[in-house]
């Protein structure tokens, strides 16, 4: 019975030593994970702060070199628009020095744009030639308001059309107005209508846009080319009325420059024409330049 109850009490003393054993490591651990959880804070709160620091430092920065442009700029005395209150955008301060250069760059093309001088390549009393609309005479050349610009303008009289354009010096170029041709280059292009006829086998309404579009290009050969396509002698077969009406109106286009160009009347214009083309006289109405 003694060993019994020995044995009964070594086995209790036993389990609580392993008890209290497997207890305090418990402990240890929690206290290790408290740590460990305020040196992750520490260190997220030293790594927020650094990159705050950084933050205004580069804010500090850009309105330094924003308030050195503006400086800069304020010595040409332009006129400087009020300082507008600073603003809020994602929580930050916005300088408003940066919209200011803004404007003050605008201003400066603005001038630049009016200041720019284009070269004269026409003067009054010269003879051109506007692509839709043939030869035609330089009258004058004149300055208008055109959305708060000064522009200089050619006045081009078309006296056949009873028509008056107006063209901007700066876009002559662009519209493809050009001068009239000199008498070489006239003499070359008569040689044009004494060629065989070149006629495409295609739609007549192919054809007819084709034609349209040179006689509209404001290029003399290829005026002449419509000439020389579309001319009938007298023992040829008779045109058309669609084909007319374009023969008449690139022979008006070409007789009028070969008038202006060679400076000759316009009977001895006609006669010169149509003895390349071997047509007889034909009656028309007395052409103006």
């Amino acid at each position: 019975m003694k060993k019994k109850t020995l044995n009964k009490k070594s086995i209790s003393i036993k389990k609580k030593l392993v008890s209290k054993k497997k207890a305090t490591p418990k402990k240890k651990k929690k206290g290790i994970k408290k740590k460990k959880v305020a040196v992750i804070k520490k260190k997220t709160t030293v790594i927020k702060k650094k990159k705050e620091s950084k933050k205004k430092k580069s804010l500090k920065e850009k309105d330094l070199k924003n308030n050195k442009e503006t400086k800069s700029l304020s010595k040409s005395k332009l006129p400087i628009a009020s300082k507008p209150s600073e603003k809020k955008v994602n929580n930050r301060l916005i300088n408003p020095s940066h919209y200011q250069a803004k404007k003050v760059k605008k201003v400066l093309e603005i001038k630049a744009i009016k200041e720019k001088k284009v070269k004269k390549i026409f003067s009054t009393k010269d003879y051109v030639v506007y692509p839709t609309h043939g030869v035609g005479c330089v009258i004058d050349i004149e300055k208008r308001e055109v959305v708060g610009q000064n522009l200089e303008m050619y006045v081009i009289e078309f006296i056949r059309d009873k028509l008056v354009l107006r063209v901007p010096v700066e876009k002559a170029k662009a519209l493809n107005l050009r001068k009239v041709s000199k008498p070489s280059k006239i003499q070359s292009v008569m040689k044009i209508l004494a060629q065989k006829a070149r006629i495409k086998r295609t739609m007549w309404s192919r054809r007819a846009q084709e034609y349209d579009q040179k006689i509209n290009s404001g290029d003399i050969e290829q005026i002449a080319e419509v000439v020389r396509d579309l001319n009938r002698a007298n023992n040829q077969i008779e045109q058309s009325y669609s084909e007319r009406q374009l023969f008449e109106l690139a022979y008006d286009r070409f007789l009028r420059e070969v008038i202006a160009g060679l400076n000759i009347p316009e009977e001895n214009a006609i006669k010169k024409v149509d003895k390349v083309l071997g047509r007889d006289k034909i009656k028309k109405a007395p052409l103006a330049i």
